[in-house]
């Protein structure tokens, strides 16, 4: 789907750095690193500002840059908020009562979640710049083409869902929850959203949409489940 062959070399070489480095950040340091600090706001700011920077959104915002001219939407829209685009917030609405209606019926109330942190809320706004960055402003960005038919967007969206989905690996080997997330089926949930996010750059044509509803998802999950 790539048509510029350097566009192609760097996608490749970026995907192979990304998930091979973040698996050995999240299997191999950031265990080391939980165990030598005990300070929670500590260990937020050094793995989801520094390294997750580092590994993530520094070599995108670079890509980004030195591709420009060769992906769907360049770098100066796409990080450009329209006016226009205010009217997708609401989906903000949906994701809210998609969550928290599934903890009320799960539940049958609604509490803060016993497992919540403050630093959660530093998380919850790096993570959404960070992978949308990633994810749709390089992965599915660099994909799609202005004369591209409906099925190869379509295909374009389902494989960038699956590397979104295949990028939550490790943390969940490290947290046990693998096999879980896999057998109750929980993991569709990360592919519905993937395919939500990249709906809205399409739409959008530029990533602050779907940072904002990456972040506020993400804030409602640490806040009630």
């Amino acid at each position: 789907m790539i048509k510029n062959k350097n566009l192609t070399i760097a996608f490749i070489l970026f995907t192979v750095w990304l998930y091979g480095a973040w698996a050995a950040v999240e299997l191999l340091l950031m265990p080391v690193i939980s165990g030598a600090i005990n300070n929670q706001y500590a260990i937020v700011l050094i793995r989801d500002l520094l390294i997750k920077n580092l590994v993530w959104t520094l070599p995108a915002l670079l890509l980004i840059k030195r591709f420009s001219e060769d992906m769907l939407i360049g770098m100066k829209e796409l990080l450009s908020f329209r006016r226009e685009s205010l009217k997708y917030l609401l989906i903000a609405a949906a994701l809210a009562v998609f969550v928290l209606g599934g903890v009320i019926l799960r539940t049958h109330g609604l509490a803060l979640s016993s497992s919540f942190h403050p630093s959660k809320l530093i998380v919850a706004l790096l993570v959404g710049f960070t992978e949308e960055t990633v994810f749709r402003g390089f992965f599915l960005n660099a994909t799609l083409k202005h004369d591209d038919s409906e099925p190869k967007k379509y295909i374009a969206v389902a494989v960038n869902a699956v590397m979104f989905l295949a990028i939550h690996f490790p943390v969940w080997i490290s947290s046990g929850v693998f096999a879980a997330n896999l057998t109750s089926f929980s993991f569709v949930t990360i592919i519905v959203l993937s395919a939500l996010f990249s709906f809205c750059l399409m739409r959008c044509r530029n990533i602050w949409v779907a940072v904002i509803l990456h972040s506020f998802y993400d804030l409602l999950v640490f806040m009630f489940v």
